[in-house]
Order: structure tokens, then C-alpha cells, then sequence
């Protein structure tokens, strides 16, 4: 049962497996089906067991992580998955049609070539077929992203858990944002650009931007916040509302992303379930013994991450202006 698991550092450097793995190896979800713990991952179930309580009115301080040896081993986890939840909340999600993990430093990425003729074309009677080509491509490196957080043990201890989360949250929304400003650069460099009809944006270039999308349909349109903001005052715009999730869609369907990585003379768009792969050489790393020890004078925090375009015909760029 969960509350006889034995806590210990050694937990976090277990080979080919994360502490959530290694908890749930010791005490197993599927055991908990049809009980009042059947919503809850093991970690969740060791913070029940400690009664901290990271949320809510009667939210604890910082500091109960560290009532025990073993209590203070769930710290690393607690600050990953806050740190790993801003990742989640960041515009890196909608970016990325498909992701894989690599245990190395780069990874070779592949081309398709459907320049053998069109999926229309009629087979005739003792006609080869035509041909999709994949083969092997160039090395694609998985650059380092990473922050150092510094806050002494006595500054934090004394704030209340979902406080702190939030901070820690913040750090991995700004982390995911430099992560998403190279997953952007990918996909604009992957393409030539088009040029606007003038020398500002108009609404005519966002439905020739549409227009480009032959076999795939286009879902995101990112702009810079000067450019989402000249979006929104478009006399198209002006009867648009919210949909169901709080997201601005364009007439077309298209959903409308501000991010500040984009130039004032570039809109991207992509038809999101074609057009990148993600590849993470790791996952959100950090120094747990460290945190486990109260020693968060300076924590490192990184991802390696790359990123492969994928199929031809689902990024156009819209370069504004001559």
C-alpha cells in the first residue's frame, strides 16, 4: 500500500526510469481501481500519505515537505511537475503534431518526396503505382534550454505551496516560450514565404495564407501581438466572439496565436496535426538532491529538445511588406 513505500533519493537516478515510474512500480495505480484513491498517480497518493495538501483553502507551507527524510523526497517531483504544468500551458503544445524521445544529444531526422505524381492520378492496368519516397535525412541537433532558480531554503519555506507552484509555473511558461521561439524558426525557415498584396497586413493576405493549404487544412494562425492585435480590429473581425475554450477563431476556422517570438513582418500558419515533430532528448531535468537537501541557492532546470519538419504542404509563411 501506499503508506508503506519507502522514500529515498536514490529513487530519482534509477536507470531508464523517472521517480513517478519508480513510485508506481512500488505501488501500483491498477491496485487502487474502485476505491476512493482510484484518482490519484502514486506521487499523488505519497502526498495524501504526508498530508500535504498543495492546493485549496487549508494549503500548506512550503516547509511540510520537509517534516521528514522521506516527506522531502516528493520536493523534486513536487517542483518538476509545477515547472512541467507552465510547459503545458505555453503555446509549445499546439505547435507540435507528434512528439519522440531519443537518449542522445541529436537524432537523424527523414524527407518525404511526393514528387512522383499526384494522389488523383488514375493507376492504370499494369501501371506502376506512384511513390511516396522516405528516406534519411540531415542531423538534428537537440539544443539545451535550461534556467537557474535561486531562492534560499528560508525564503521559500514559509510560502504556501500553491503560491510557489505558481512561481515555478511561470519559470516553465518561459522556459516552453524560448523552446516554442525555435520550434517557430523551424517552421518559417522549412518554407519560402510569400509577400503580402501590400505594404501592411490585410485581411485579403490571411485568406491567400488560407489559400495555400491544399492538402491539409490550416488550423493556427501565429502572429506577433502587433499583428494580432491589427487581426483583431479587421472589419471581419468585428462580429467574432470567444469559442467554447476561449480562443479567437478567424472566419475560416482557424484559430488566431499571439506570440512575441514572431516578427512584425512574418505570420505563420500550420495545420497543426502535420506540420512538426517534437524530439526531447530529455525530460524536465533538475538537481534533486539538492532540493531534497534545502539547498535551492541555485537549481538548474533544462530540456533538450529538436524539432523535424514534417509534411510538405502544412506551414505557409505570409512575409508582409516588399
Amino acid at each position: 500500500m501506499y503508506d508503506s513505500v519507502k522514500l529515498e533519493k536514490g529513487m530519482y537516478h534509477l536507470a531508464n526510469r523517472t521517480f513517478t515510474e519508480a513510485l508506481e512500480a512500488a505501488d501500483p495505480t491498477a491496485q487502487y481501481a474502485g476505491t476512493p484513491l482510484e484518482s490519484l498517480d502514486a506521487f499523488e497518493r505519497q502526498l495524501k500519505r504526508f498530508d500535504i495538501r498543495v492546493s485549496g483553502e487549508n494549503c500548506d507551507r512550503v516547509e511540510k515537505f520537509f517534516t521528514t527524510t522521506e516527506s522531502a523526497v516528493l520536493f523534486p517531483e513536487f517542483v518538476r511537475r509545477a515547472i512541467k504544468r507552465g510547459m503545458e500551458e505555453s503555446v509549445l503544445p499546439e505547435l507540435t503534431a507528434a512528439s519522440a524521445s531519443v537518449n542522445a544529444t541529436s537524432c537523424k531526422s527523414f524527407s518525404v518526396d511526393e514528387s512522383d505524381g499526384s494522389y488523383a492520378t488514375v493507376t492504370a492496368e499494369g501501371v506502376s503505382m506512384k511513390k511516396t519516397v522516405i528516406t534519411e535525412g540531415s542531423s538534428i541537433t537537440l539544443d539545451k534550454f535550461g534556467r537557474v532558480i535561486s531562492a534560499s531554503y528560508e525564503t521559500v519555506r514559509q510560502q504556501r505551496i500553491d503560491v510557489f507552484s505558481v512561481m515555478l509555473r511561470a519559470v516553465g511558461r518561459k522556459l516552453a516560450g524560448a523552446v516554442a521561439a525555435k520550434a517557430l524558426t523551424v517552421l518559417k525557415n522549412s518554407v519560402t514565404a510569400f509577400n503580402s498584396a501590400g505594404a501592411t497586413l490585410a485581411y485579403a493576405d490571411l485568406t491567400a495564407l488560407y489559400g495555400k493549404f491544399t492538402d491539409y487544412d490550416l488550423t493556427d494562425v501565429i502572429a506577433s501581438p502587433a499583428n494580432a492585435a491589427a487581426i483583431l480590429s479587421m472589419t471581419q473581425m468585428h462580429d467574432r466572439t470567444l469559442d467554447e475554450n476561449g480562443e479567437v477563431r478567424l472566419p475560416f476556422g482557424a484559430k488566431l496565436i499571439k506570440n512575441a517570438s514572431v516578427a512584425d513582418d512574418t505570420v505563420i500558419g500550420i495545420s497543426g496535426d502535420y506540420a512538426l515533430a517534437a524530439i526531447t532528448g530529455s525530460d524536465v531535468l533538475l538537481e534533486s538532491d539538492r532540493l531534497i537537501d534545502c539547498q535551492l541557492d541555485r537549481i538548474a532546470v533544462s530540456v533538450r529538445i529538436g524539432f523535424q519538419p514534417l509534411m510538405s504542404g502544412a506551414v505557409a509563411v505570409l512575409h508582409i511588406g516588399s
